[in-house]
């Protein structure tokens, strides 16, 4: 199965780089590239990749404006924060839009693969100074609706870097029937991304943060 990818940065140079090696794995596709953050929304709304790498500053609207509207619109898009920045407002404001991951453009070529993969498949990834950063600034919603025992199950494997699919298995449920509760969720704890949902079952003593996928 191929993984849509959709590059949005407003430095052609960037994306071409991005492209020419993201093109050696089978697995990719680069399905359109961006120059801003409004472009990238289109274009996402137009072409429905998996998986959206996005810089957070560009003309036109940056790319936090744009990772919450791609969020919003299309909840099985997921969005990398592919920055130079590590600035807490950036972090938090990435995450807080529901961006599932947030490296930085220095990343080495295998963990980016790698962030990329995990994210299409689900997992949470997040650097520990990120993650540290996140749950001091990140607060879940005073009155979040009440969790079933199955979500709660869920909310906990996710937490733990679990992708769908293993989720699926754990719980002896279709990898469709993990989606849908993992959607339901995020309406109930009024987040945009797993990665929310996984720093509230932290902050709430569910779950401990999974760092074996995180860089």
């Amino acid at each position: 199965m191929t993984i849509r990818i959709l590059l949005a940065d407003d430095h052609s140079v960037v994306r071409q780089g991005l492209r020419m090696f993201l093109s050696l794995d089978p697995e990719f596709d680069v399905v359109g590239e961006a120059p801003d953050g409004a472009q990238a929304l289109k274009m996402a709304r137009e072409l429905l990749p998996d998986v959206v790498l996005m810089d957070m500053l560009m003309p036109v609207m940056d790319g936090i404006t744009a990772t919450g509207h791609i969020r919003k619109e299309l909840p099985d898009t997921e969005v990398i924060a592919l920055t130079s920045v590590l600035e807490d407002g950036a972090v938090v404001g990435a995450i807080k839009a529901g961006a599932i991951g947030y490296l930085l453009k220095d990343t080495q070529q295998e963990e980016l693969i790698r962030a990329i993969k995990a994210a299409a498949a689900g997992q949470v990834q997040l650097a520990p100074q990120a993650a540290a950063r996140l749950m001091r600034e990140v607060r879940a919603p005073d009155a979040p609706q009440a969790l079933t025992e199955r979500e709660t199950d869920v909310i906990k494997l996710l937490a733990q870097g679990k992708a769908n699919k293993e989720i699926a298995m754990s719980l002896v449920i279709g990898e469709k029937t993990v989606k849908t509760h993992v959607s339901n969720i995020l309406l109930k704890l009024g987040v945009q991304s797993r990665t929310q949902a996984a720093l509230y079952a932290a902050q709430n003593g569910l779950a401990e943060l999974g760092h074996s996928h995180a860089g």
